[in-house]
């Protein structure tokens, strides 16, 4: 009986560990970010599922080849700039870190 306890608290432990790293991680950094750096760091994981999403419909005969090429196009595009944005902005925190 007892080994059945400790093993059903373990595999709770390990099942909640992402949850509660998630959230301690999340607390610190919300203190610490941007509020423009959290807006393009949102915007950027938009766009990542809006690119998923695009490639699911393409695999499930929604979009035809030429469609989802010129979606897929236009999205990554819009990925880059955001990407290239979140560097800019980054860039300055970074050097300020290594002094």
């Amino acid at each position: 009986m007892v080994l059945a306890l400790a093993l059903v608290a373990a595999i709770a432990y390990f099942v909640t560990a992402p949850l509660r790293a998630g959230h301690a991680s999340g607390s610190v950094a919300d203190a610490t970010e941007s509020p423009r750096l959290a807006d393009l760091e949102a915007r950027k994981e938009a766009k990542y599922r809006e690119i998923r999403d695009a490639e699911l419909d393409r695999e499930q005969g929604k979009l035809s080849d030429e469609d989802w090429a010129r979606a897929d196009a236009e999205l990554r595009r819009e990925a880059i700039t955001i990407l290239k944005r979140l560097d800019e902005l980054e860039a300055p925190e970074a050097s300020a870190d290594r002094r």
